[in-house]
């Protein structure tokens, strides 16, 4: 059975202009005469300088039909104006109607005059590459730098109180368990970037919900959800240490009960 298509997709309907150099049957067409997919997704539509590099080390990031055919589709569906920023596109008077002719020849429709459909932020400017890129420095800043140790110090001592600690431990390790099962979640998206086309894990309701975000924030959203939460499971886990640090400080017989049950064994067991 074909793949539905939704009334508002890019694809185009109807031939597709295919030049001599061109092969046709690499199109698939279904009965009703609908494109069951662009011509090559995984193909390189062009490359794109980053926007967040610095002068002297200038990243350039491929962007593949599959990536232009999403910027195009919902829930941004951009227009020619906006697609022609993303993808660095220098302004001229024929501009708009260039980039739609080139689309038109792989088998995507970018009518004139469209409205967007989604709010424009700093990550619409972004390609996947960058956005990914943009993500994976942010989780590297916050696994080697970012304060977890000296904040769960600082935080637990506003809480010294002996008598609130192992309430105040049952509640961090309940929150490190919240945390762990979120970033479990979030970790099982597979919504399609660049040109990869995962195998979807997650029931499809949910999916298409992880989908939605990713879509909105260029691929940048779940990866960077990803590492605060990892920042924050660092910072229970740093609490927690210091709250087992601060009970054996209050409680020194605890210690040394511990150490004697420690010996006991050890006794036992070179007897």
């Amino acid at each position: 059975q074909g793949i539905h298509i939704p009334d508002q997709t890019v694809i185009k309907k109807g031939p597709v202009s295919i030049s001599k150099h061109n092969s046709v049957s690499a199109i698939p067409i279904h009965k009703d005469g609908l494109f069951g997919g662009v011509v090559n997704p995984n193909e390189v539509f062009c490359s794109v300088p980053g926007r967040l590099s610095l002068l002297s080390s200038t990243s350039k990031y491929k962007v593949t039909v599959a990536e232009v055919q999403r910027r195009l589709s919902p829930p941004e569906c951009l227009n020619a104006s906006l697609l022609g920023g993303v993808l660095r596109r220098a302004k001229s008077k024929n501009g708009g109607r260039s980039l739609r002719e080139k689309l038109d020849k792989i088998g995507l429709n970018l009518p004139a005059g469209r409205r967007k459909a989604a709010n424009v932020t700093l990550l619409t400017s972004l390609v996947e590459g960058e956005a990914v890129h943009l993500a994976r420095d942010f989780g590297y800043v916050c696994e080697t730098e970012f304060p977890t140790k000296a904040i769960a110090e600082y935080v637990n001592r506003q809480h010294s109180d002996p008598n609130e600690q192992v309430q105040r431990k049952n509640m961090l390790l309940a929150a490190k368990q919240i945390c762990k099962e979120f970033t479990d979640l979030l970790s099982q998206d597979r919504t399609p970037l660049g040109n990869s086309r995962p195998q979807p894990i997650l029931e499809p309701g949910i999916q298409s919900c992880l989908t939605h975000f990713s879509l909105i924030s260029h691929g940048f959203g779940t990866p960077a959800m990803c590492a605060a939460l990892t920042a924050l499971q660092n910072y229970l886990t740093e609490a927690i240490k210091a709250m087992d640090k601060m009970y054996l400080n209050n409680n020194p017989n605890s210690h040394n009960e511990t150490g004697s049950k420690a010996g006991d064994k050890d006794e036992k067991h070179r007897k």
